[in-house]
């Protein structure tokens, strides 16, 4: 199933996504979302061209088979705790993926001691979460991935992302 407008809008259960941004391929989700994309915006490609990880490294995924998607957050000073969103967004792609699924911090997502999902965060004037899992597919040697319904495993990342962000905000 593609990840439409259509297909992902009425299952939604909080506000992330209901500004949503979809391509059949893009080269980077992080670019999807323009510069006044409102907060919890979500911009997500069935294929990304340009996908990247951390330190450069390069992000592969299979052709309608992996999830990839981005998220815009405009969260409150101090610009020195915007890291910690990283860590916030993993712990909802950890939750979302199930108990089997560990966080090798910063960024990475793991499921028997193999990647499934990495994170990436872009900040300017505010933060874009760029998020890639494995979905049914391992996309390159050594990696993992997780056996899920792509629209069932990205409405319950942005619902627990949601919450863990507003937890972030307010401190509880």
């Amino acid at each position: 199933m593609r990840l439409t407008p259509d297909a992902v809008l009425p299952r939604l259960r909080g506000s992330f996504g209901r500004e949503y941004v979809w391509a059949e391929e893009a080269g980077s989700t992080q670019r999807m979302l323009t510069g006044d994309a409102a907060h919890g915006s979500v911009a997500v490609a069935e294929h990304q061209t340009e996908g990247r990880g951390r330190l450069g490294r390069v992000w592969v995924d299979e052709p309608g088979a992996g999830l990839t998607f981005s998220v815009a957050l405009h969260p409150p000073p101090p610009v020195a705790r915007w890291p910690e969103l990283t860590v916030v967004a993993a712990r909802a792609v950890a939750a979302a993926i199930g108990p089997e699924a560990e966080i090798k911090e910063p960024n990475d997502v793991l499921v028997g001691g193999r990647k499934v999902a990495g994170i990436l965060a872009d900040a300017g004037d505010r933060v874009v979460i760029g998020i890639g899992v494995n979905v049914g597919v391992a996309p390159w040697e050594g990696a993992g991935a997780v056996a899920a319904d792509r629209l069932q495993l990205l409405v319950s990342i942005l619902e627990r992302f949601e919450r863990g962000y507003d937890a972030w905000v307010t401190g509880s």
